[in-house]
C-alpha cells in the first residue's frame, strides 16, 4: 500500500523517530514544523493522511485540524493527532476539531502502522468518488463538498449489537441526545438487523461469550447492503490486538471501555458524518451516470446509450442465432408545430410521444431518443414481421389521438414516420442495420408520410 503521509511537529527528533517507522512501511513521508506549512501541503500536496502534533507555537493542531476539515478542497484528509496530551477532554477537543483519531504518546508501532493503513483505505475510495462526482462540469462538486453534513434536525440512526443488557443500556443512555439507537443482543440477530435497515453506524461489542465479535465485523463488510455502513469496536482493556486486527478488517474506530458519553458521542459524529459525505458523492456519481446516458427532455436513454448498448444486442443476436429489429420514428413536419407553438409546445409533443412510446413497447426493447424529433427503438427476439406490426401500432395510436400542447390544453394533430429493419441471416453489422432502418424511414418520409416501411436489404 503505497501513500504520502505529512507529519507535523516542531520537535525535529520526533519528525524524524514517525518518519523512519512509515518509510519502514514504504510509505512516501513529507513533513512540516508548524501549522501554516501543514496547510499549505495539504492544500498543494495529495496527501493522504495528517500525522498531526497538537502542542506547537502559534498555531496548535486543533486549530491546523479545523481549518483543514473547513476547506472544500482539504476536508476529505485524514488527521490523526498525535500528542502527548492524555486527558479525556483532549481526545474530545480533537474529535470535535474534525479529527478522525487521537493517538497519544508514545505511540505503539503495531498500532499507528493498523491506523494509517486503515485511512489510507479509507482516502482512496473517497478519492475515488470524488474523482468521478468530478468528471461531469454540471454536478456542482464544488458545492457538493463544501456542503454541511450533519443530516439535518434528525439524530442519526445507529445499531448497537450487545447481548449484555446492562452494558447495552448504558451505551443507549450515552447516546439518547445524540442518536437514535435500535438494540441486539443476538449477533447473528444483529447482522440481519444491519442488512434490513437504513443505519449510519453500527457499533459491535467484543463482549460476546460464544461468538467472535470480528467476524460479524467482516460479514457486515463482505455485504453490499452494509459494506459502507461505519462500524465502531467497543472494546474491553487489554484487546490491543483484537483492535488491531479488527483496523486490519474495515472497522472504522474503536473505544476502549470504560467508555466516555463525550468521545464515544464525537467518535459517532466524525464517522456519521464522513458516511453523510461519501454517501452524496455515491449519490452524485449515480446521477452523473444517468444525466449521461438519460435524455433530459424526455426520459429516455439518449444516443450516447444506444451507440454503446445497442452493439451489446446485436452481438447477443449473432451469437445466439436470434433476430434482432430496429425502427426509427420520425415526427412528421415537426418544424411547422415549433412555428406554430413555439418550442416550449414543441417540448411538449416530444414528450407526449416518448411517453406513448414507451407505452407501445416491451420492457426488453431499448427506446431512445436519437436526436431532434427521431426515436431508435430496438427490439431483442423480434423479427421483421412482429416488428412492422408494433411499428404500424404505435403509428395509428400517434395519429389517432391529437397531442394537448400549452397549458390552454391546445392540441394537434401529430403523424410519424417509421422505418424498419432487422438482422440478416447472413454477414451484418449495426451500422448496417441501422442504415436498412434510415433508408427505409426515408422511402417512408417520401412516399407520403404517416406511414411504416420495412427495409430488410
Amino acid at each position: 500500500m503505497t501513500a504520502r503521509i505529512l507529519v507535523v511537529d516542531d520537535i525535529p527528533a520526533n519528525v524524524k523517530l514517525l518518519e523512519v517507522r512509515l518509510l519502514a512501511e514504504y510509505f512516501e513521508v513529507l513533513t512540516a514544523t508548524n501549522g501554516p506549512d501543514a496547510i499549505e501541503a495539504c492544500e498543494n500536496g495529495k496527501v493522504d493522511v495528517v500525522l498531526l502534533d497538537v502542542m506547537m507555537p502559534d498555531m496548535d493542531g486543533f486549530e491546523v485540524c479545523r481549518r483543514l476539515k473547513r476547506d472544500p478542497a482539504t476536508a476529505h484528509i485524514p488527521v490523526v493527532m498525535v500528542t502527548a496530551l492524555d486527558q479525556v477532554s483532549d481526545r474530545v477537543r480533537g474529535l470535535e476539531a474534525g479529527a478522525d483519531d487521537f493517538l497519544t504518546k508514545p505511540v505503539n508501532d503495531l498500532q499507528l502502522m493498523t491506523r494509517v493503513k486503515s485511512l489510507v483505505r479509507l482516502k482512496m475510495l473517497t478519492d475515488e468518488l470524488r474523482l468521478r462526482a468530478a468528471t461531469t462540469r454540471d454536478i456542482g462538486i464544488e458545492e457538493l463538498l463544501s456542503r454541511s453534513f450533519s443530516g439535518g434536525d434528525a439524530l442519526p440512526k445507529v445499531l448497537l449489537i450487545d447481548e449484555r443488557e446492562p452494558s447495552s443500556e448504558k451505551i443507549r443512555k450515552m447516546l439518547r441526545q445524540a442518536a437514535q439507537v435500535d438494540v441486539a443482543d443476538d449477533p447473528h440477530a444483529g447482522f440481519f438487523q444491519a442488512a434490513e435497515n437504513a443505519y449510519e453506524c453500527v457499533l459491535v461489542s467484543t463482549g460476546f461469550s460464544d461468538f467472535d465479535p470480528l467476524r460479524l465485523c467482516s460479514q457486515l463488510r463482505s455485504l453490499d447492503r452494509t459494506r459502507f455502513v461505519p462500524i465502531i469496536l467497543l472494546a474491553e482493556q487489554g484487546e490491543d490486538e483484537r483492535v488491531i486486527r479488527g483496523l486490519e478488517l474495515g472497522i472504522n474506530d474503536y473505544l476502549i471501555r470504560p467508555v466516555d458519553q463525550h468521545e464515544l458521542t464525537a467518535r459517532l459524529r466524525t464517522q456519521v458524518r464522513r458516511k453523510h459525505y461519501n454517501d452524496q458523492l455515491r449519490a452524485s456519481v449515480t446521477q452523473t451516470i444517468e444525466m449521461a446516458v438519460t435524455d433530459g427532455l424526455t426520459g429516455l436513454h439518449n444516443r450516447r446509450y444506444l451507440d454503446s448498448h445497442l452493439q451489446t444486442l446485436f452481438d447477443r443476436a449473432m451469437t445466439r442465432r436470434r433476430p434482432l429489429s430496429v425502427m426509427i420514428t420520425d415526427l412528421d413536419r415537426f418544424k411547422a408545430i415549433n412555428d406554430t407553438f413555439g418550442h416550449d409546445g414543441g417540448d411538449d409533443v416530444l414528450r407526449e410521444f416518448a411517453r406513448r412510446l414507451r407505452q407501445n413497447v416491451r420492457g426488453i426493447d431499448l427506446a431512445c431518443r436519437y436526436g431532434g424529433e427521431e426515436f431508435v427503438v430496438v427490439m431483442p427476439d423480434t423479427g421483421g414481421d412482429v416488428a412492422h406490426k408494433v411499428a404500424e401500432r404505435i403509428r395509428a395510436q400517434i395519429a389517432d389521438t391529437p397531442f394537448a400542447v400549452g397549458r390552454e390544453g391546445r392540441t394537434v394533430q401529430v403523424t410519424v414516420s417509421v422505418g424498419v429493419s432487422s438482422l440478416l441471416k447472413g454477414p451484418d453489422s449495426v451500422a448496417a442495420l441501422m442504415k436498412r432502418a434510415d433508408v427505409a424511414l426515408y422511402e417512408a418520409k417520401t412516399g407520403g408520410r404517416n406511414r411504416v416501411v420495412a427495409n430488410a436489404a
